[in-house]
């Protein structure tokens, strides 16, 4: 299929990924055989808790009662009056317990490997929010968590990882590569292969091989689904705008993705410019990769010529990734949604202004999101009504944030 000469507005995006795990060309299963029974597994355990009354209860129970859902959609009076005058609204995911987004994904998780009769639970994190989250889940249901970051990641989420071992996750240190997110992620595999019995490995992002991208962005829908009640409620139609940053993609797609099939909704990812995107230093796999395999599926990537991935940067870790979700990639691909990118000195200066403006201090990862609404303030008009995903807290951030502004602590 030419999706690119289809009409976008015809396209039933709820149908995505078809049975093979595709979004188009992107997405699939590709993994060492020794991994195929555990994924196959994995997908028809999912298929019967998306049909099970009982699966639905306990997660609706747990992301009201313990992660304090729904998050308030704010006026953000004050920054909406540097956007020209357009009504600028956060999608307040940082409050959530653990202070960002990544828990919806881990509750739905962790709720089904005990449903699969796992006890034992693998995770890879960058920022430390996934690690956070999973450890916290984990401490609540008494499984053993053992998290892989890479030790670049470990200095620069010191307080994230003071919590998980204070929740009792075992912290694996990984030195090779880059010793970021990619490199945490190739060791978390590597230990779920070799732990096939008892071990469940929760994905962070909507990456990874099939069903993982369509179970991290259904638990992440909530997000979104959320937000369409909201903003109907506070404005009587639908916004003109969604933007949310980009790493592997699950905090987006989980506010996108109850608005794919409304035309008349502008759909904007932000990815991390770093230093720049013609420069060596950004982590903008859409902007300057090109489809290749990485973690089981096919996807953009940063690479060379011969297919090795590249470096990636940003200045924030979770964002710190070579590659992106491959619904993100189709997304690009077929024009339903535009992405760009914001450097590292944007982040900064845009997470400094909503400190002072708004009395939020905001993850470095939205930080991204917020810098390209400033920077295109003169876009927007005052009838324009924008919802970006605030989703994560500046809490982590703060001592390599400190570093970079030369304030001592």
């Amino acid at each position: 299929i030419c999706w690119k000469n289809m009409n976008i507005k015809k396209i039933n995006y709820k149908i995505f990924p078809d049975k093979d795990g595709r979004f188009g060309k992107f997405g699939g299963r590709f993994v060492a055989e020794t991994l195929m029974p555990l994924l196959l597994a994995v997908e028809e355990e999912y298929k019967k808790a998306k049909n099970s009354k009982s699966f639905k209860s306990k997660l609706k129970y747990y992301f009201e009662n313990y992660i304090g859902r729904p998050s308030p959609l704010y006026l953000a009076e004050r920054l909406s009056s540097k956007l020209n005058g357009a009504k600028l609204y956060f999608k307040r995911d940082e409050l959530n317990h653990t202070g960002a987004h990544k828990i919806n994904n881990c509750v739905g998780q962790i709720l089904l490997a005990m449903q699969m009769g796992k006890q034992r639970i693998v995770a890879e994190t960058g920022a430390g929010q996934h690690g956070l989250a999973t450890a916290t889940v984990c401490a609540l249901f008494n499984l053993k968590c053992i998290i892989y970051m890479g030790e670049v990641d470990i200095k620069r989420q010191a307080p994230n990882v003071f919590k998980m071992k204070l929740l009792g996750a075992q912290i694996q240190p990984v030195k090779s590569g880059r010793a970021t997110l990619k490199d945490a992620m190739n060791e978390a595999l590597r230990d779920w292969v070799s732990n096939v019995e008892d071990t469940f490995y929760v994905i962070g992002t909507a990456a990874g091989p099939h069903p993982y991208p369509m179970m991290v962005r259904d638990f992440q829908s909530i997000i979104g689904d959320e937000a369409k009640k909201q903003i109907l409620k506070y404005e009587k139609k639908l916004p003109n705008y969604l933007v949310a940053c980009i790493g592997g993609g699950s905090n987006a797609l989980g506010l996108f993705y109850s608005f794919l099939n409304d035309s008349g909704v502008n759909i904007i990812g932000v990815e991390a410019g770093g230093e720049g995107v013609n420069s060596k230093k950004h982590a903008a796999s859409l902007a300057k990769g090109k489809p290749g395999f990485l973690h089981g599926n096919y996807t953009y990537l940063l690479q060379d010529s011969n297919g090795q991935i590249n470096d990636a940067h940003s200045i924030s870790a979770g964002l710190d990734y070579p590659g992106i979700g491959p619904e993100h990639s189709w997304l690009k691909e077929i024009g339903r949604v535009k992405y760009v990118s914001a450097t590292d000195k944007q982040a900064l200066s845009a997470f400094k202004l909503c400190s002072k403006l708004e009395g939020i201090i905001p993850a470095l990862e939205p930080s991204h999101a917020l810098a390209y609404l400033i920077k295109n303030a003169n876009k927007f008009t005052k009838k324009d009504i924008i919802i970006m995903n605030m989703c994560g807290r500046g809490d982590k951030d703060i001592f390599s944030i400190s570093d970079k502004l030369g304030v001592k602590l």
